[in-house]
Order: C-alpha cells, then structure tokens, then sequence
C-alpha cells in the first residue's frame, strides 16, 4: 500500500513541476504523411440553423366549473394547514341570486415539444408524425423569435413523417441531401429543441444505413445525442444537407444511450410529396404475406442465392391469389429489381401508386417465371385463422424426416383450397425439434408437390441422409419451408 501511495505522489509531484512530459498530439499518433482534420461545424450551424424550428403543441381539454370550485376549497385548506390563516374569500352570493350551472367549458393546454426543419421560403416544414399527433393547435418558432400558428397538412404514422405549414415569405429553408450516399462513418449533426432547450447542435458519425424496424422504414443508425424534444429535427451532413430526420432512440433509461435514428430523406419526401398533394399516403399491395429465404432453402430449392421473399400465404382475392401466386412460391424480382430482403419487397410494392400493373418473377419448383399483376392499395391488416381441422384417425409410423402424416379428406381439401397435400399425425425427433406439431400439413418436399401420404414417404424414403430437405409447412392460413435432415431411410 505505501509503495502504491509513494508512486502516485511521484506521478503527481511530476505533473505539477511541469517535468519533461511531452504533449501528446494526434499528429504523432497518425501514420507518417498522414493528415487528420477534424470536422468544424460552426459554419454549418451557422448556415443552417435559422431553418431549423422549435413546434409546440398544445390540445383542447374541456374544463369543469365544478372542479374548479374543488379546486378552491383544497386550496382554503392548504392555507389553513400551513399559513395559519384562511385564504381571502370572495362573497358569496345568496341562494336567491346564485348563479345557475355554467356549461363545460374548454382550456388550451401544452401537449408536447418537438423540432421541425423548413424545406420551402413559402413554410412548409417537415417533422414526425407522433410531435404533432393528437394536438389541436400547433405553434412554430423561428430562431428570430417569430412565432407563428402552423396548419397540419398530413401525417403517415408508418413512417413517422408529418408536414406542416406556416403562413411567410422568403424564409430560410434547408438544402435536400441524397440519404443513399451517406456511408457508415460519416460526420453528421443534429439540430433541434431537446428537453426544450432550442437550437441545440450535436454531433456524431453515421453508425449503420437502412436498419431495418419496420415495413416502410430502413432507418439510418447514427451515435449522435438525440432526446426528447428532438423528434422531426434534421440530421445534416458535412454538405450542410439534410439527409434524414431524427425520429427515434434505442433506449433502457428513456434517456439517449448512443444509438439513435433518422428516417432518410428519400423515403420522407416521397411522403411529404403525397400529404403536400392529397393530405394522406396511398400504398401499393399484392396480398401475400412473406418471410426469409434461409441458405438451407435456398440449396434445397436449387436457388443461386439465399435472397428473395418466400410467400407463406396468399390474401383470398388479391392481386397475388388473382395473377397465380401462390404459397411457397419465392418472389425473386418485383419490376426488374431484384429483392435482396423480404422487407425489400413491401418497400418497393408500397410506392407503386396502386391500380398500376407490375411484374414479379417468381421461383416455383426450380425455374423462374414472370407474372403480371395489379397492383391494389393498401388495407387493414387481417388476422389469419387458426386451423383446427381434424383428419384421418389413423396412427401411421414416422417417417425418416420424424413425420407421421396421413392423407386429407376431399372437405379438408375444400375448406384449404388446395389439390394435394397430407396431415400430420404427429411430429418426433427433428421435425418436433423445428416446430412442426400435428394438424399442419405438408404441401411440398424439395421441389415435388404432394399428393398423398404414400407418395410422400415414398420420396422421403428416398432422401439422402447427408443431405438436407425443405418441407413446405402449412398451418392455418400461412405456409413456410422449413429445413429438415433425414435420420435414416423409413
């Protein structure tokens, strides 16, 4: 203990004498001819600051005189407890000149604080969706202290992107980037109204592009200090441009913790052309829902790559189940453009203005092909129902795949809409390991539509134990292939 005390006073002692410690610079640390300069973003600011708005919203709650008079007998006891003395009163009128029951009235309450960026010298400003969402009155300030009263020209709350207008001239407005060139690494800033406190500017580097959190929205990953009251506030590169606009943090404490997110540029003005046009986003659909396409898929299909999107089932009367798509088919292509993702896929349908016709290459049964469609717009969501039909009562052995599977029923066919197929009794071993549980049915091995039990264990049977299998599973009203590896011949 004494010899650590003595080292560090020595350290100390040397630090304050101002011994021969040379400075470390980052000129030393860099590799010979290398030249580092930090970014400054003073200019920028400075540049772009004055379009960069504080919004205020407030809401219309109705007030009841009933409560306020509560409110002032809580407030006498409040003075009798701990001033001593009761609270001034005003007289009170006599029953007969009693006032009658006033009406509910409504106040103008604060509702939230957020940020916004001008994109036009005549004020239409961009921010999120959820800063202006429920508000009945939404409050605009410039950097000059000018406040105006905005008006909601539309909101999209799948992409989180919201346009406003105020009534000016010749007013400051933001320069548009192109979020498809940014790189992971790259400088950029925030600019917005944290807890309230406006025109506050941090920075920090792009940490990823195009995550993915959700159908509509490939966000860009930055590290740059985003928290409340920052929400719809740009993020500017070097450039000076805004290349997205922050809308969301990945947070424990509800506080920043180093990963924030901006929706890109691109994906928001598309919206904010459709809300400037018609006051709301229309979407493209097809009616399939879809998932990923796994390497063990994709090998067993005879796919090139484990890319595309595998359709797991199909919307009764969309466009897909009206052109021929059907489950377990891969979508490959949607226009030419190849989908890498499956999230690819809803991305590119959702921005063909719907009643537009498109083609998708499919991959079905080791071979391409191209099928043209309508495209639809749009709807709710609907939830698929359980299938709880029964089946033959036989109890046949398992297969090699751990599959015991029986033949359907021509009412089973019917109520699925499908030609071939078998049940499965029961599921052992691997196929119990992966999920398959008894009630599905088998649709497809490899390749091979099923017909019925004995031409499935047929080809079962037949399988190559070193290799692995794709079954296409359904259940209910979805379908997926699912990798299996056969245990040994039946």
């Amino acid at each position: 203990m004494k010899m650590t005390l003595r080292f560090t006073t020595l350290c100390l002692s040397a630090l304050l004498s101002g011994a021969a410690l040379a400075p470390y610079s980052l000129a030393q640390a860099a590799p010979a001819g290398a030249l580092i300069n930090l970014p400054d973003f003073a200019d920028i600011v400075e540049k772009t600051g004055p379009a960069v708005v504080n919004i205020r919203t407030t809401e219309r709650v109705k007030s009841d005189p009933a409560q306020s008079a509560q409110g002032d007998e809580e407030m006498q006891e409040f003075f009798r407890r701990f001033f001593g003395v009761p609270m001034p009163q005003q007289p009170t009128p006599s029953p007969r000149r009693r006032a009658p029951a006033q009406p509910q009235s409504q106040e103008e309450v604060p509702r939230g604080v957020g940020s916004g960026f001008i994109t036009s010298p005549d004020g239409y400003i961009m921010t999120n969706a959820h800063v202006v969402e429920g508000a009945s009155e939404v409050y605009v300030t410039l950097t000059d202290k000018r406040e105006f009263k905005a008006k909601i020209i539309g909101s999209d709350k799948r992409t989180d992107v919201a346009l406003i207008k105020i009534e000016g001239g010749n007013l400051p407005r933001l320069t548009i980037g192109d979020s498809d060139k940014i790189r992971a690494g790259e400088w950029v800033l925030a600019i917005g109204s944290p807890f309230g406190l406006d025109n506050t500017v941090t920075a920090g580097i792009v940490s990823a592009k195009a995550r993915d959190t959700g159908d509509y929205l490939p966000l860009i990953q930055t590290d740059v200090a985003v928290n409340p009251g920052n929400s719809g506030g740009p993020l500017i590169n070097l450039k000076g441009e805004v290349v997205g606009i922050n809308s969301q943090i990945y947070s424990r404490s509800g506080g920043f913790m180093g990963i924030s997110f901006a929706v890109p540029i691109d994906e928001a003005l598309r919206v904010a052309d459709q809300l400037k046009a018609g006051g709301r986003v229309t979407r493209g659909r097809i009616g399939v829902q879809i998932g990923e396409v796994t390497k063990e898929v994709a090998e067993s299909l005879g796919l090139p790559k484990a890319q595309g999107a595998s359709v797991s089932s199909v919307e009764v009367a969309s466009p897909a189940e009206k052109a021929g798509i059907k489950a377990g088919d891969i979508i490959q292509k949607f226009n030419g453009v190849v989908i890498d993702r499956p999230n690819d896929l809803p991305r590119m349908v959702g921005s063909i203005k719907p009643g537009t016709k498109a083609t998708v290459t499919i991959w079905r049964k080791g071979a391409s092909r191209d099928i043209t469609l309508t495209v639809a717009e749009v709807e709710p969501d609907k939830v698929a129902k359980a299938d709880d039909s029964g089946g033959s009562k036989l109890e046949p052995s398992a297969n090699a795949l751990g599959l015991a599977v029986s033949d359907l029923t021509d009412a089973q066919k019917k109520e699925l809409k499908v030609d071939g197929g078998v049940l499965v009794e029961s599921a052992e071993g691997n196929a119990a390991r992966v999920g398959i549980r008894p009630g599905d049915t088998i649709q497809r091995l490899n390749n091979t539509d099923i017909r019925d039990a004995k031409q499935f264990n047929g080809l079962v049977a037949k399988l190559d134990p070193k290799k692995m299998a794709v079954v296409l599973v359904r259940r209910g009203d979805s379908s997926q292939f699912v990798p299996l590896r056969p245990t040994g011949s039946n």
